[in-house]
């Protein structure tokens, strides 16, 4: 029988690894709350620790979009990601994007910088970025909570927990 022993050995790595992996993505939508944060602390100042732009840099980027365009997009963008982070939920898919999400509002963070309306609408990105990213947050951590649950029973079943197997071994 050490063609069974090797086969249950090599399930439980393959669902320890499972395991891993799960709390692994679990750990990358926190560290994408956390580069928003970070990031929303520098916006905070309006980014004075950071040099101004020369004015050739200015003037090869061109004119900012304005407030008023920047503030629609924004919109636009929180139903869209809302929508988007619902139907993963609702389908039960496990993809993620915690960090795009933090990638776009670092934009919307350098957009209102350069149009020189940051201060004013500092908090709307903020409160933006915190219910995407809470949503999000919230959907890994019960999609990897039910996925580490399956995994766990398959151990159970291998008798990884007990020491006994339920195969009699």
């Amino acid at each position: 029988m050490p063609d069974r022993r090797t086969n249950h050995e090599q399930l439980r790595e393959e669902t320890l690894g499972k395991i891993r992996q799960l709390h692994n993505k679990f750990t990358i939508e926190l560290l994408a709350v956390a580069f928003f944060v970070l990031f929303s602390v520098g916006a905070l100042s309006d980014f004075a620790f950071l040099p101004p732009l020369s004015e050739s840099l200015r003037a090869a980027l061109g004119h900012p979009p304005s407030a008023g365009m920047i503030s629609a997009l924004l919109i636009v963008y929180i139903f869209s990601a809302i929508i988007l982070i619902l139907s993963r939920m609702m389908s039960g898919s496990g993809k993620a994007g915690g960090l795009s999400h933090a990638g776009y509002l670092a934009g919307f963070y350098f957009f209102y910088h350069f149009s020189g309306t940051l201060p004013e609408n500092f908090w709307a990105i903020f409160v933006t970025g915190v219910t995407i990213l809470g949503l999000e947050s919230y959907h890994i951590w019960i999609y990897c909570a039910e996925e580490i649950e399956k995994e766990q029973e398959v151990l159970e079943n291998i008798g990884y927990f007990t020491g006994r197997r339920k195969d009699g071994e």
